[in-house]
């Protein structure tokens, strides 16, 4: 199983790790758009050479896309298209692991190569990117969404099914649109909201060292995300602009219930508003 790993930064580095260490690869091969970091993946040993993505897609078996979502909307039908050039009996299989998903499908639903693509979401990441991020054990006994598979080979299917077997990931089945719809509101506002809170200490406190003097965990763990890049994130908010902003909408919603209730020294509705989100822990513990 020659593998290829387009996108050598946290997500694609660390399933060449375990893809390699759990004997699922044989070869990885890797692409990387940027010098420093495709010479920092062969160096601490992630792949085994990076070539070009056209060598890629000919002497792989399976290509996984782990580029941003932008990246892989220009990327994707490319890759299709060359699996086109063969006799029409193309066994390979190309999977993304991008945050947004229905854009992607849109993207080739008519391509004839289409049944040869799978739509993955692994459900894990840190705030960390670039192949120095990559680590071991990254996606174990995490969810990992598959979109459509009904338009996805089932051979394809199998075969990506396999791989997330290997990284001990649990999948759950759903369409690309409802996968936008959760993501925007387990993930994407999620990381909108860390990103707010990080520019109204920053706007508030101009001396950082006072930030770093009285940050307590709940803050460093809040606004944790807010380290997170913006070559990955620009696209997500983009692709899935229409979930965000009714999900931006409710929260905003309830932020202003906090203000108001604070503003009127409502002691009654704060103490409500609090247990009625504590209820999240009997989901999330």
């Amino acid at each position: 199983m020659n593998t290829g790993i387009i996108g050598l930064g946290l997500i694609g580095g660390s399933m060449a790790i375990d893809l390699r260490r759990r004997g699922f690869a044989d070869r990885i091969l890797g692409v990387e758009a940027d010098s420093v970091n495709a010479a920092a993946a062969l160096k601490i040993g992630l792949v085994d050479e990076v070539v070009d993505l056209g060598e890629c897609v000919d002497r792989c078996d399976l290509l996984v896309l782990s580029v941003p979502v932008g990246a892989a909307l220009r990327m994707l039908p490319q890759i299709l298209d060359r699996f086109g050039e063969t006799d029409g009996r193309c066994g390979k299989t190309v999977m993304d692991v991008c945050s947004t998903k229905e854009q992607l499908s849109k993207a080739v639903h008519y391509h004839p190569m289409r049944a040869r693509y799978v739509a993955t979401h692994p459900m894990a990441g840190t705030e960390y990117s670039g192949p120095w991020a990559a680590m071991p054990g990254l996606f174990d006994g995490r969810a990992c969404i598959i979109c459509n598979q009904e338009e996805s080979d089932p051979s394809a299917v199998h075969l990506v099914e396999k791989m997330y077997d290997i990284l001990n990931m649990r999948p759950i089945y759903m369409n690309a649109a409802s996968h936008d719809v959760h993501t925007a509101y387990v993930s994407h506002i999620s990381h909108i909201t860390s990103f707010a809170l990080a520019l109204t200490v920053l706007d508030k406190e101009k001396n950082e060292k006072h930030i770093f003097d009285l940050a307590s965990g709940g803050f460093s763990s809040t606004v944790r995300l807010a380290k997170s890049s913006a070559d990955m994130w620009v696209p997500i908010m983009t692709q899935n602009r229409d979930n965000i902003l009714t999900v931006i909408d409710t929260y905003l919603e309830k932020v202003n219930a906090f203000r108001k209730a604070v503003e009127d020294f409502d002691e009654d509705a704060i103490r409500t508003l609090i247990e009625d989100a504590n209820r999240i822990k009997r989901i999330i513990r």
